[in-house]
């Protein structure tokens, strides 16, 4: 694909997926056009990128059912996984999905209009504002270290902590990627967050993490910085992400943040699964043990 559209679907993009330059730098996979959709490919594995900016065309599911047929046709591809607002139609039976999430997100105002939040949240950012400094930096040995400790210090799944690790590469590479960072008045990095500004409408919230004793509020005040940015270079909405688990969602509801688009991830392997022998189907049938 060549590098101008995959810039175009960066400027287009509408959830993190479309950012080419993250998802190369936090993954082993490279970007190609599948029946209009944005994927990734790595291995034997592709992934379709099923949401698309604006309101949903007429012809949306006709389009993405085309898109993942022609994904799974592709020589050497064995399991394909769409992300978009629904179950593709194409899914074959066996295809597993997540359980249904969204993406959640809140409008910016034009500037120099501040962001709008609720007295309290204003007053936890002043209280957060006494204690750290937040600012703009570039990615260091010191930003990498506090992953290291958030990761030792969650238990996170082994592909949750290669992503992490991979933040890093991410956000010293890609000319979309901001990151703020929180200092108490000693210099200590107490927290960081890193959005990314290529979409022209959206302002990305990727990633963020603090120090377990970080001074309450230094969450919000980072989010708050990343807004103000997005408010600065022009940006309409901000995308919080998925809500992955009730606390996250409930930080972003704090924030006013309503649901922006609902996502679903499917997968599937293109073969289908083998039927289980005659000797496995008894020991099913007389209630043995499995085959």
């Amino acid at each position: 694909m060549s590098s101008s559209r995959l810039a175009a679907f960066s400027a287009e993009a509408v959830v993190p997926e479309h950012l080419v330059a993250y998802v190369r730098a936090v993954s082993d996979m490279e970007p190609l056009r599948c029946g209009g959709f944005l994927a990734y490919r790595g291995g034997s594995a592709l992934v379709l990128v099923g949401h698309e900016p604006g309101p949903e065309r007429a012809d949306f599911a006709a389009r993405l059912d085309a898109a993942a047929c022609d994904a799974a046709s592709l020589d050497g591809v064995e399991t394909v996984t769409v992300l978009a607002p629904v179950r593709p139609g194409a899914a074959p039976a066996w295809a597993v999905c997540t359980e249904p999430d969204a993406y959640w997100g809140m409008a910016l105002p034009a500037a120099p209009e501040p962001l709008a939040c609720g007295q309290k949240l204003r007053n936890l950012i002043r209280r957060a504002g006494r204690e750290v400094a937040v600012g703009p930096e570039g990615w260091t040995d010191e930003h990498a270290d506090l992953v290291e400790l958030y990761i030792r210090t969650r238990p996170l799944s082994p592909g949750t902590r290669r992503l992490f690790r991979r933040v890093g590469d991410y956000a010293g590479s890609a000319p979309g990627a901001v990151l703020m960072a929180a200092r108490d008045g000693r210099g200590t990095l107490q927290g960081f967050a890193v959005g990314d500004a290529a979409s022209l409408g959206t302002l990305f919230y990727l990633f963020a993490f603090r120090r377990p004793e970080s001074p309450p509020g230094t969450a919000d005040a980072l989010l708050a910085a990343l807004a103000g940015e997005g408010i600065r270079r022009g940006h309409a909405t901000l995308n919080l992400g998925l809500g992955v688990n009730p606390g996250i969602a409930f930080f972003k509801r704090k924030w006013g943040a309503a649901v922006l688009r609902p996502h679903v991830e499917t997968t599937w392997a293109t073969r289908p699964p083998a039927r289980p022998g005659l000797l496995g189907s008894l020991r099913r049938w007389l209630g043995g043990g499995r085959a």
